[in-house]
């Protein structure tokens, strides 16, 4: 049985009440044809019927034993036991202020002489490739993320998350993976959450047990540690590109079709109010760094974030950033009061990098008096749903405005919602992309620009599916004129 309750086979049978009496006739004639004898093709060896693929997967998920971490074998495990035995005699050797003063390379070579020392005490005699991979693993330790380093260096990484001591997992071409990495123990994965967070002025530990920072390369990191995370430490940390990725590039990894890439470029020329709108992880930054590739290098753009992490492609750029409160409570610096701030600074553009709560309503007034082209992120599903979602903010706040007056705003703030989403199989891509005409009575009118389709899915698991332009009339028509985009945007949208 299918798993829609139907038989295979039995499409197409006749309902109870409509057979024909039985005829007469030559043999094979009339109401009984002959068979067809034709033999059957077996299904090829462990070949399975296509709705019973979906179940066997299912079936095998369902009887799995629960993975064990896994455990750090040959040359890895023989540098990371050396390396425990030379640490402790280095540190004795080492004024680690000193040692704070130096790069890396000039570090690896002050070591070189003290390491080979301490092996010589150890009896320890290693070959040229070991002592190199025990060096840069001693600096990393001291001086980097220790064995966050080498997951750090890997292009092919975007995500790093740490659950522990014992289990790292890591995000390679969308699919989630176990890396074959360890911390000693709970207090050495500690210290390296510790010194990520201290190199941006945050802090971690028992007071604050939360906190968000960022790595020199503009990667995001949020760190958890006990009592909230029952497993010991958590950091997760979000690489972005050390190459910038454009419009034209993400068109050619499939995430959107030519006539969207079009489309999207114009409304970032063009100073729409954009909001990009989707899950985490689904790609809202890359989007929106992207985008600003459009600005125009004569405008002043403004960006506020809770730990910077945009990198805009523009020479006129100010980064701003909220501050935490201190020890006593005081001191906290928070979106709406850089917004309400950033006003002061004669900004063209204000782009925040992700709303959470009232300063939505702050961003609004900012999109409606002045400063066109402004952008922002957000977590929603839907466009619709991302509406709904500016009204909540907004009213998270100690406002006091009508509903229709929020949702009026919005409606004459927001020029097009960008909808992007990861889907099952790894890949990202711009699902929607809708406009927002106005208010119809007390609901904020919309009309999708463009649409991802889902169709099917390929043997290797990837989703197939089809970029549709809806052939409507952009509204925000008038705004491309203005910039002379009016004809390029009409037929791209149609």
């Amino acid at each position: 049985m299918s798993a829609f309750g139907r038989r295979p086979g039995t499409a197409g049978r006749p309902a109870f009440g409509v057979a024909k009496p039985m005829q007469g006739g030559a043999a094979g004639g009339g109401q009984f044809p002959a068979l067809d004898t034709a033999p059957i093709p077996e299904p090829a060896p462990g070949a399975l019927a296509p709705e019973l693929e979906a179940m066997d997967r299912l079936n095998q998920r369902s009887s799995a034993e629960a993975m064990e971490p896994e455990k750090l074998q040959g040359f890895e495990a023989s540098v990371h036991k050396i390396k425990e035995q030379v640490l402790p005699r280095l540190l004795e050797r080492v004024d680690p202020e000193a040692a704070a003063t130096l790069s890396k390379d000039e570090l690896t070579e002050e070591f070189r002489p003290i390491i080979l020392e301490v092996l010589a005490e150890l009896r320890i005699t290693l070959n040229r490739r070991e002592q190199f991979a025990l060096e840069k693993v001693l600096v990393d330790e001291l001086l980097g993320f220790g064995p966050l380093e080498e997951l750090l260096s890997d292009p092919d990484i975007s995500d790093i998350m740490v659950n522990g001591p014992y289990q790292t997992y890591v995000e390679r071409k969308g699919q989630l993976v176990i890396a074959p990495i360890q911390f000693r123990d709970e207090q050495h994965l500690f210290q390296i959450a510790q010194r990520i967070c201290n190199l941006v002025g945050r802090r971690v530990d028992q007071t604050t047990p939360l906190a968000d920072a960022r790595l020199k390369d503009g990667s995001r990191v949020n760190v958890i540690v006990p009592p909230l995370s029952l497993r010991g430490t958590a950091i997760s940390i979000r690489k972005f590109s050390a190459k910038p990725i454009t419009l034209d590039m993400l068109c050619q990894w499939g995430a959107m079709n030519q006539k969207m890439c079009t489309a999207l470029k114009i409304a970032g020329a063009s100073r729409f109010n954009i909001v990009i709108s989707g899950g985490t992880g689904s790609g809202k930054t890359t989007m929106l760094n992207a985008l600003s590739k459009m600005i125009d290098p004569g405008e002043r753009v403004l960006t506020i974030e809770d730990a910077a992490e945009l990198r805009l492609q523009q020479p006129h750029w100010l980064p701003l950033e909220t501050r935490p409160a201190n020890l006593e409570g005081n001191g906290a610096i928070h979106m709406g009061d850089l917004v309400k701030n950033a006003l002061r600074m004669r900004p063209d553009r204000i782009i925040m990098g992700e709303v959470r709560g009232a300063e939505c309503f702050d961003l609004l007034a900012a999109m409606n008096t002045g400063h066109d082209g402004s952008m922002c992120t957000l977590h929603s599903n839907s466009p619709r749903e991302c509406l709904g979602r500016m009204e909540n903010m907004v009213l998270m706040g100690d406002i006091k405005i009508p509903k229709e007056a929020i949702s009026k705003q919005i409606a004459d703030s927001v020029d097009l919602i960008v909808q992007i989403k990861r889907l099952r199989d790894g890949s990202r891509r711009v699902t929607n992309v809708t406009e927002v005409i106005g208010m119809e009575g007390d609901v904020i009118v919309t009309q999708e620009l463009f649409k991802f389709e889902y169709m099917d899915e390929d043997k290797d698991g990837k989703i197939v599916g089809e970029y549709r332009s809806m052939g409507l009339r952009p509204y925000t028509l008038e705004k491309a004129r203005q910039f002379g985009f009016d004809q390029p945007f009409l037929e791209a949208c149609l």
